[in-house]
């Protein structure tokens, strides 16, 4: 557990529940989910009083919940929003071992970037001047960012070095941008291991024989791709219940512009990844297409060679069929040159298919 009291200059944590709201700015309560599943009750208390409310209970389940896509939902009274981010290849169990961790790497599933593509939910709850975050167990995120806002307080100047978020659904914003970006950065690395994949599915002297971790990476892919489509129909929904918000005392015209342009950042952000993802899909599924189109082909010019090679040694076979006739008179076995012409002419018939054969481009590139 971690708390933060953000004033518009400056940031304090404490390891105690707020009793009471600073006198400017708002305060950031940062969970794992094991810890606020045991504190909901206490979470419960702070919030009626801090702000005159509490969470539904259907929420709560889906904060408690680390399979729920990636979703938004709004009372009158607070603003939910669940965001999966990436987990490096494990996530937690269910809720009957709390606070376990599922290790899934097997060295048989494919390339280690492959593995590490896994999600875990983080949910966020927006009221007016609290925002309360519920992260997986193993979550850097909230470490990274906490540290983040704790060095911009100080530069070399003594001044802030980035604005600090000015409201809850700012830094909710922030850090939603933040768990964009670790896709964002897997596309790279998911670009080298697929075109590793496809050089070795085209080259037709190597021997592919890695389909189980070719399928599980279509798979992943597929599997990242809907995860990201739950994304920007969150941040779509969020957008648009952001534009109902007006101006207030707490929500400056600025700063609601300022939420609004984060947003639409966010969401062009993820239809960037959505993208990717769909064209990586697409390009994995070429491969496999152009790799047997390429054995397909390969087979065919081994058939045609061998065809062609039956072609020529066809005619000798006739020919040697022919001298193994059992007559009586055979001027040419009784010859004493006969063997010599007749190896002199099978090999004129022979190269002589064969040349014909090349210059139709049957044997040969």
């Amino acid at each position: 557990m971690r708390i933060f009291s953000i004033h518009p200059d400056q940031i304090q944590e404490t390891d105690v529940l707020p009793q009471a709201l600073p006198e400017s700015g708002f305060v950031w309560m940062a969970f794992s989910r094991r810890e606020f599943e045991i504190m909901q009750a206490q979470v419960q208390q702070v919030l009626k009083s801090l702000c005159q409310a509490d969470i539904v209970d259907l929420h709560l389940q889906d904060v408690l919940n680390n399979q729920l896509p990636s979703h938004y939902d709004f009372t009158a009274d607070y603003d939910l929003l669940v965001f999966r981010r990436l987990a490096q290849g494990r996530s937690e169990t269910d809720l009957s071992k709390p606070g376990e961790i599922l290790h899934r790497e097997s060295p048989n599933t494919g390339p280690s970037i492959l593995r590490r593509i896994d999600t875990s939910p983080v949910a966020f709850l927006v009221f007016d001047r609290v925002v309360i975050s519920v992260h997986p167990a193993d979550c850097a995120i909230r470490q990274v960012f906490a540290a983040k806002i704790l060095s911009a307080n100080f530069s070399v100047s003594g001044q802030a070095m980035h604005r600090l978020p000015s409201n809850p659904a700012d830094l909710m914003l922030r850090m939603v941008g933040t768990v964009v970006d670790g896709y964002l950065n897997l596309r790279r690395e998911l670009t080298r291991q697929l075109d590793h994949w496809q050089s070795e599915l085209l080259n037709p002297k190597a021997r592919f024989n890695n389909w189980s971790a070719l399928l599980n990476a279509r798979l992943t892919l597929h599997y990242l791709d809907e995860v990201c489509e739950d994304q920007r129909a969150a941040i779509t929904d969020w957008i648009e219940a952001l534009d109902a918000w007006a101006p207030g005392d707490l929500l400056r015209p600025e700063s609601l512009e300022l939420l609004k342009v984060r947003s639409r950042d966010v969401l062009e952000h993820i239809e960037r990844v959505v993208h990717h993802v769909g064209r990586l899909e697409q390009s994995a599924e070429t491969a496999v297409q152009m790799h047997f189109n390429a054995q397909s082909n390969r087979t065919n010019e081994i058939m045609r060679t061998l065809t062609v090679l039956t072609a020529i040694f066809l005619p000798l076979n006739l020919i040697t069929g022919f001298f193994g006739m059992n007559f009586v008179n055979f001027p040419a076995l009784q010859a004493s040159n006969g063997l010599f012409f007749t190896e002199i002419f099978m090999g004129l018939v022979a190269a002589g298919l064969a040349v014909i054969f090349w210059r139709r481009r049957y044997l040969g590139a």
